[in-house]
């Protein structure tokens, strides 16, 4: 799918670019080029002591923002497909900066389309997240345009070969400012309670390598403009601590401004226009020029899903256990991981 084909990854410098690209060169060897765009000088210097020049001669390394679209262009020259990972991310920080959070995520996506559009770019998949359905919160509420920016772009590709179609998943397990990370760390540093905002909050559950997997079958699978998403199980927030530290008190704190109790990936509404893939769901576009409903299900060889039907991380049919998170945390987080 990938092998002599170029690829650029916004964002590149992130967890899910490194993963993205370790994935890339074990499956696709012959794979033309794999640009890393971001705007992180240090964290391109540490990635490239990881892939020197010598031996991974397919790696580009970009310096630039999503936010300057004649950059992103030059970088786009000669790419076959984007995954477009970049983003303000933090719900604390886009909520105390939300210009910077809107430039970010709803300008850096315009330009992202807008240069794959000019540079003849065939695939595009962009990173969503939960946050985004039914959002209550800036970050969610930008990530929520972004998806119709990208979504929509399909009806303005006219006859260039391109598809455009978005991936949207919950909490990556130990990325950069997670959960499990944070209470690792107040764990080994002798902490004597463990802040829990609510002890009824669950939240949805994936690895790195299943959102790899995800963004993979967008790439190989779309007609351009689904939104994607996984099924996968969820966790209660006390659990994850339990699982981590089970001997030490749990406090509630209270919910931070911007937060849920739940997190949704497809509400009731969403569910009109939703399709069961079998290990996917696809919420498709409710406006499309290039394809029918019918023309979706048939290529997907799906079925909707039943009326009413809605997924969100409380009322999800699969579900983490305290010894399920602590085999997870070993095989996706940290190997040397013992309570």
């Amino acid at each position: 799918m990938l092998n002599h084909k170029s690829v650029l990854i916004t964002g590149g410098t992130g967890s899910f670019g490194k993963m993205f690209v370790k994935t890339i060169l074990e499956r696709y060897p012959q794979v033309k080029r794999i640009v890393i765009y971001s705007r992180g000088e240090l964290k391109q210097y540490n990635m490239m002591q990881q892939y020197p020049k010598d031996k991974y001669p397919q790696l580009r390394f970009f310096i630039g923002d999503v936010r300057d679209g004649e950059r992103l262009l030059r970088a786009c020259e000669g790419i076959d497909v984007i995954i477009h990972a970049a983003a303000i991310k933090q719900v604390d920080t886009a909520e105390y900066n939300p210009d910077e959070c809107i430039k970010t995520n709803i300008g850096g996506a315009e330009n992202v389309i807008n240069a794959a559009l000019k540079a003849g770019v065939q695939h595009v998949v962009a990173l969503s997240t939960d946050k985004a359905c039914a959002p209550i919160n800036l970050y969610g509420a930008t990530k929520l345009c972004s998806d119709k920016l990208f979504v929509a772009a399909n009806n303005i590709s006219g006859s260039k070969n391109i598809k455009f179609s978005v991936v949207r998943y919950g909490n990556v397990m130990g990325s950069r400012g997670s959960v499990i990370p944070f209470f690792i760390s107040k764990r080994d540093q002798g902490a004597s309670e463990l802040p829990i905002t609510d002890m009824r909050m669950t939240r949805f559950n994936i690895s790195l390598e299943a959102g790899v997997d995800l963004v993979m079958f967008a790439i190989g699978h779309h007609l351009g403009g689904e939104i994607f998403i996984p099924k996968i199980p969820s966790y209660k927030i006390g659990d994850v601590a339990t699982a981590i530290a089970p001997n030490i008190k749990q406090v509630e704190i209270g919910i931070r401004p911007g937060e849920k109790l739940h997190e949704e990936m497809i509400t009731a509404t969403d569910a009109l226009n939703t399709i069961d893939l079998g290990e996917y769901y696809a919420i498709l576009p409710s406006v499309s020029f290039k394809h029918q409903k019918d023309e979706y299900i048939k290529h997907h060889n799906a079925v909707m899903v039943p009326e009413g039907f809605h997924y969100s991380s409380d009322s999800n049919d699969q579900w983490e256990s305290v010894e399920s998170i602590r085999e997870k945390i070993v095989e996706f987080v940290d190997p040397n991981f013992t309570v």
